[in-house]
Order: structure tokens, then sequence, then C-alpha cells
């Protein structure tokens, strides 16, 4: 087994032309402030994963801290030798895969830190990083009230990075209302929009469906879009309804509620067909 690396530097990859069809599976969690108890979850859902052959496999935001405390994020926010990264590095190296952490926190400036997705190669090392830009600061209720901004520093960098079949563009829950991000991630080339999240029961009920599609629809790309479901921590609900989404806007692989996998076999040929049929793309006017 390759020794994992904390080298981000992308070696060069051998694309696989004509399009293959990778095989990606999106880990449905329901994580706490109990990092143990996470790792152990998302372990056990990895070896679920494992079973079906997958080539990418992603996890959701928080996937190994969910909590209302903001000391448990700067307690456990990690350094790119942090010991929950070398975790990953290892689980990545072991199993061959590619494999997004949804979000881990990162240190930051200021006693902040960033919600940040980390990207393993199958060597282990960490390939890609991206941190959240857009802050969930929202009044969902008159007793549900957000402020990720008080803690957490936003990202600047918007960020794709390349696999063997193709351009995956990178972010994290509350970016999905905004749309110029992912014309931007689809205009650098994206062909898969990674979504990891953790949306509110609340405003996943009302706006999970049409934004999953959405973006997928008006960018012509797949969306990986794994979620935490339940409750995290008392207060805290989650919607759930991890799913994969298809560039014509079909679920193609969705799981509602409950810890889970779902798995699917992304059709590249099948999105340039639609590119191709549907140029709207090209007849952009606005940039």
């Amino acid at each position: 087994m390759p020794k994992p690396s904390n080298s981000r530097a992308k070696k060069p990859l051998k694309l696989v032309l004509p399009p293959a069809n990778p095989r990606v599976a999106a880990i449905q969690m329901n994580s706490t402030p109990d990092v143990d108890r996470n790792l152990s979850q998302a372990r056990g859902l990895l070896d679920e994963a494992l079973r079906a052959d997958p080539n990418i496999v992603v996890f959701p935001e928080n996937m190994l801290l969910f909590s209302g405390n903001s000391d448990d994020y700067r307690k456990h926010a990690q350094t790119t030798r942090g010991p929950l990264i070398q975790i990953l590095q290892e689980w990545s190296a072991e199993a061959d895969i590619w494999l997004l952490a949804g979000s881990l926190p990162m240190k930051a400036p200021g006693g902040k830190f960033f919600n940040s997705s980390i990207f393993f190669s199958p060597e282990g090392d960490i390939y890609a990083r991206y941190d959240k830009m857009h802050l969930f600061d929202v009044n969902v209720t008159g007793d549900q009230q957000y402020r990720e901004s008080d803690d957490v520093a936003p990202g600047k960098k918007i960020v794709t990075t390349q696999t063997p079949w193709g351009l995956l563009g990178l972010s994290i829950c509350y970016d999905i209302r905004f749309p110029e991000l992912y014309r931007k991630l689809s205009k650098s080339g994206a062909h898969t929009l990674m979504i990891p999240s953790a949306f509110t029961a609340t405003t996943g009920k009302a706006h999970w469906d049409i934004l999953t599609r959405a973006r997928a629809v008006e960018n012509q790309c797949y969306v990986v879009a794994p979620g935490q479901t339940g409750s995290p921590y008392p207060g805290r609900e989650c919607h759930g309804y991890s799913r994969i989404v298809d560039p014509w806007g079909r679920i193609i692989a969705e799981r509602s509620g409950g810890i889970g996998v779902v798995m699917a076999d992304l059709d590249y040929a099948e999105l340039f067909d639609i590119r191709e049929k549907l140029p709207a793309l090209k007849h952009r006017r606005i940039f």
C-alpha cells in the first residue's frame, strides 16, 4: 500500500477516453458532536460502499464533527497533517479510491476555522481542497437562527479538480443557492458538481429537490449531493435525501432517510450527447 502523503501536488493523470463511466458512491450520515462515533459510522459506511467497487466515494458536510458548539470545531480543527486528515488519507490509500471528505473544520487565521472539502487521491495524497465560500447566516424560523460567519472564515477560491474521468467542481451545502458559482465551475470544464450538504429539514423540504436538479440541468452536469439525516444535536434536524442527479435533471440514485449509501454509474457519453443536442452552454451571452 502506498504511504499517504500531505503533498497537494497533482500528478499527471491518464484520462479515460472515450469517457468511461465512473461509479460514484454518496454517503448519507447522521453525524454528531462525538468524533469517535462519527469515525466509526463513516468507516462502516465506507466498507458498505466498497462492496460495490466504486471509483469515487463522497461524504457529506460535517462528516466527522457536527455540533452546535463552535468550541468543538476549534478543538478539532485540522491542519494538513492533522490526525483526522491522516485517517482519511489511510482510508483512500487502503481502498485505492478517490475520496471526498464533504467537509472538515480546518484551521484559519484569527481563531476561526474553514469549512473545507478535502479530496484525497488513491495514493492517499491531499489532491484538492475547497473552503466553503457562502456562509449560512439565516433565520429559518423564529427559533432557528444560524450564524456560520461568527466562527467560520469564508473561502475565496473556486476549485475544480481533475480525475481520470474528467473535471469535478467542488462546493458545499449553502453554496447551492448561488448559481453563479456553478456557472463558473461548468465554464471551467466541470462535468460533475459535488455538493456535500447538511440541509436543515425546513429548507430541505422546501428547496432541496429544486436546487439539486436545477444546478444539474442549467450546467448540464452530474450532481452528487450526499447529505446529513436525522438530528445531530438537540434543536437541529437534517433533511437527508442524498442523491445523484444526471444532466437531464433525473434523480438516478437517492436515499430519503437513515444512514446508508447511494450509488450510480455516471454516463459521460450521455452527458456529451445532451450537451451536443441541447447546446445551452454554447449559447450563453453573459459571462
